[in-house]
């Protein structure tokens, strides 16, 4: 009895210095780099997102964040990394709309669930634009849209079935009146590749974030012939908005990027995090880069964070029940 005791003893003990420890490491955190996961390959807005914010963010957090890119899966291989990796707070994910919100949505053999993470806070919205090769016959949106009505044979470049590069392009053929598959879709690993099909003529058109085809837009390599702001962006004053083309409704596809962690993150990570891109909120220099990305700054709560994303993660399961693209 005395030995079962002591047992019981030294077990309580040893219990107690482990999450001593780890609460200490918690206060400590974080004490070593930091990996931040790009779910998209390089040159796209994940990863523009993501090292704007791994540049800008070492001024208030002491250590090195370091961006990996692990593409594939339209995200779904990056997310699950993190999804899987310890909750310590030193990997995180640059979460974004297609692979946190449209993926989940339109595939029920996603491996993780929408709110299956630990919700840090939104960044960025990306308002969204339609570009067409700068050598190609469509000059306008109405021109192209009556190409698409008369069963032109045109194809579309997204980074993947569930990414809102492709539920962009469903919305648009939703609105205009014809069915999904009017168009054919061409999927690449990442926005950087896709926008390159479009820029060498290898796809007619694409539905992407306008910081993410602004530099094919300047070069002269891509045009853009309609953008989702509710009004005509200062950065493309010249095109119009799908709400003066008369679909509004396009105004829905709008882009994010937000700051997740693995389910169960500890709350004194949690709250270093909250505190770190409050400060970010107000940075100069965060601020400018990432206007200068096209984006806009918009850092928010955990909580207001998860509300935006699970309103539009519903709103792309209406559209998948309406269109019967569930993926089971």
């Amino acid at each position: 009895m005395i030995n079962h005791v002591r047992y019981f003893l030294k077990s309580a003990l040893i219990g107690i210095a482990f999450m001593t420890l780890s609460g200490l490491a918690q206060a400590d955190y974080p004490n070593k780099p930091i990996t931040l996961v790009s779910p998209y390959g390089p040159g796209g807005l994940a990863d523009l997102a993501a090292r704007t914010l791994a540049s800008n963010v070492t001024s208030f957090i002491d250590k090195p964040v370091v961006v990996v890119n692990r593409a594939g899966a339209a995200g779904v291989t990056g997310s699950t990394f993190v999804a899987k990796s310890s909750p310590d707070g030193y990997t995180l994910l640059l979460a974004r709309v297609g692979s946190q919100a449209a993926v989940p949505a339109i595939n029920k053999r996603t491996p993780y669930k929408w709110d299956e993470f630990t919700f840090l806070g939104l960044l960025e919205l990306n308002n969204f634009a339609l570009v067409v090769n700068e050598k190609s016959k469509y000059k306008t949106f109405q021109e192209l849209v009556s190409a698409i009505k008369s069963g032109e044979k045109l194809s579309y470049a997204s980074t993947g079935v569930g990414t809102l590069l492709h539920f962009g392009m469903l919305m648009m053929l939703n609105e205009i009146g014809v069915s999904a598959d009017s168009l054919k879709h061409i999927p690449y690993k990442g926005g950087g590749n896709a926008m390159a099909a479009v820029s060498g003529g290898h796809v007619d058109m694409m539905f992407q974030g306008l910081s993410g085809v602004m530099g094919g837009i300047e070069s002269g390599q891509l045009r853009a012939l309609a953008v989702t702001s509710p009004k005509r962006d200062p950065i493309v004053k010249s095109v119009p908005t799908v709400a003066e083309l008369g679909y509004p409704g396009l105004e829905a596809v709008v882009g994010w990027s937000a700051l997740y962690g693995p389910p169960n993150l500890p709350k004194p990570v949690v709250d270093k995090w909250v505190a770190v891109l409050g400060k970010l909120k107000t940075d100069p220099s965060w601020i400018e880069a990432t206007k200068k990305l096209g984006s806009i700054p918009d850092i928010q709560s955990p909580a207001n964070t998860k509300v935006f994303v699970g309103k539009q993660y519903e709103e792309f399961k209406k559209l998948v029940d309406k269109l019967n693209l569930a993926i089971n």
